[in-house]
This record gives structure tokens, C-alpha cells and sequence, in this order.
């Protein structure tokens, strides 16, 4: 895997292609079928879906993963534009969600800046923002679409494969996909919700030890999350229990936590 031969298929395509969103699409795609390996499995190559595929660009033969890749001039933001709303959420409640590829690429053209694995498990409602409906005049009229909102993503649920243009080996990123098998293994949406939501804030706590106070401290942050529950501190401590088995945080004793 080579950043910089972003530029050889630029240069291949871009005679053919009036369109710049077509032309990235094409160029996007055919590296990433060139040259990228599952990270849920030891295939080395993965392989393109039919056109005709109505959410999913890139499938592994070896283990039936399937990905979406979305690629961004630059930096992405905190929000990545996506579908339709209601489609989206049937997906999420469905479990048919795709894994979510981010490339972000040189205003040239020229090399990829980051590629970030988003595992499907962690896409889920409480990332997606619905956009105000189209107006009245516009051809689809009410359609409805999505904001994916990356900082409601937990750091465990970004997998870098290139970050600020360097390769991360793949063997380190099969064993971070690797650490959080036991999040995918989770069907429940509520369920995952919630070990992703105090993922979510253990990220925001800037200090590799931290008390459970820290955790406290955004008891209503996640009560806003999730209304229904009317015992919050609870719920924290059985996640954190969860994320102590499973070996992402370590207890260190009278409610002291290290991250792994």
C-alpha cells in the first residue's frame, strides 16, 4: 500500500472524465481494489461489488465483509454527508449496515492523506443527523438525508490504515479490529449503543488514568442519549465492567481506570 500512487491513477483517468466528482469516484475506487486488504480477516485483496449494488462498493470473498468507501478532498470534518435518513436508520436496525471507508486525498490528486476504517458496529443512531428535507420546488421534494457524525464515533471505532500519509502496518491494524471483536460479537443496538457512548467519553477524558467520577461527570450527557434509563450511574459501571473484561481499560482499584 503506497499513498503517493494515488497519482498514477490520476493520471490514467483524468483525460476520461469531465465530471471531478466521477473522476475521484473512479480513481478512489480502483486504488482502493488495487490495493487494500480486509482488516476483519488475513485476505489480502478485496474485491468490487456490481454497479448495481444498492449500498456497498467493495466485498471480502473470505470472510463476506462489505465496505463503503467514501472519499473527500482534504481533511474530513466532524460530519460526512450520506443517504437518505429513513433508509439509513432501517439499515442500522437491521444490521446491514456496511463497513465505512474514509479516504481523504491531496488537492492534487496526488497521494492519500488518511484512510480510516469505521467498523459497521459502531455506525449507529446516535451518529446519524437528519437534514431538513428538500423544499417543495426541488425534484425530490421531501426527500430526507444524513449526517454521519464522526466525533460521535469512539476512538476505538476509527481504525487508521493511512494517517498524515503514512501506512500503518496492517498486521497493527488487524489487531485493533482484532481488540474490539467483542463489540461486533454485540447484536443489540442498545446494547452496543451504550459501550460506544462510554467509549465515546473515555476518549474525551484527556489522561490515561482516570476515576470513575470522570465518567460521572457526563451523567447527563449520556442521559440525554438515552432517556429511558433512570439509573445512569449504574449503567456506567456495568459498561465499564464490560470494557475491563474485555480488556480496553484496565481497573486499577478504588474506582481508578488505566486505558489499554
Amino acid at each position: 500500500m503506497v499513498t503517493d500512487a494515488l497519482d498514477d491513477y490520476y493520471q490514467k483517468y483524468k483525460g476520461l472524465y469531465k465530471s471531478k466528482s466521477q473522476l475521484i469516484r473512479v480513481i478512489s475506487e480502483n486504488w482502493f481494489k488495487d490495493h487494500m486488504y480486509c482488516p476483519f480477516c488475513t485476505e489480502d485483496r478485496i474485491i468490487t461489488f456490481n454497479n448495481n449494488h444498492p449500498v456497498a462498493d467493495f466485498f471480502c470473498d473470505q470472510c463476506n465483509e462489505q465496505f463503503q468507501l467514501k472519499s473527500k478532498k482534504l481533511k474530513f470534518g466532524n460530519a460526512i454527508t450520506d443517504g437518505e435518513y429513513n433508509k439509513m436508520m432501517e439499515a442500522i436496525y437491521s444490521n446491514s449496515v456496511p463497513n465505512l471507508i474514509l479516504m481523504s486525498y491531496s488537492s492534487s490528486y496526488d497521494f492519500i492523506y488518511d484512510l480510516l476504517i469505521i467498523p459497521k458496529e459502531f455506525i449507529l443512531p446516535g451518529i446519524i443527523q437528519k437534514r431538513k428535507p428538500l423544499s417543495l420546488k426541488a425534484k425530490r421534494s421531501g426527500w430526507t438525508g444524513c449526517n454521519i457524525i464522526l466525533k460521535n464515533i469512539p476512538d476505538a471505532g476509527k481504525v487508521f490504515a493511512i494517517k498524515g500519509k503514512n501506512v500503518i502496518d496492517k498486521k497493527e491494524v488487524r489487531e485493533k479490529v482484532a481488540k474490539i471483536a467483542f463489540y461486533r460479537k454485540m447484536k443489540e443496538i442498545e446494547g452496543r449503543g451504550w459501550i460506544s457512548d462510554v467509549l465515546n467519553v473515555i476518549s474525551n477524558i484527556k489522561k490515561d488514568v482516570f476515576e470513575l467520577d470522570d465518567v460521572y461527570n457526563y451523567a447527563t450527557f449520556l442521559k440525554n442519549l438515552h432517556p429511558n434509563n433512570n439509573n445512569i450511574e449504574a449503567k456506567i459501571r456495568q459498561q465499564l465492567q464490560i470494557l475491563r473484561d474485555n480488556g480496553i481499560i484496565e481497573f486499577l482499584g478504588r474506582g481508578r481506570y488505566k486505558k489499554i
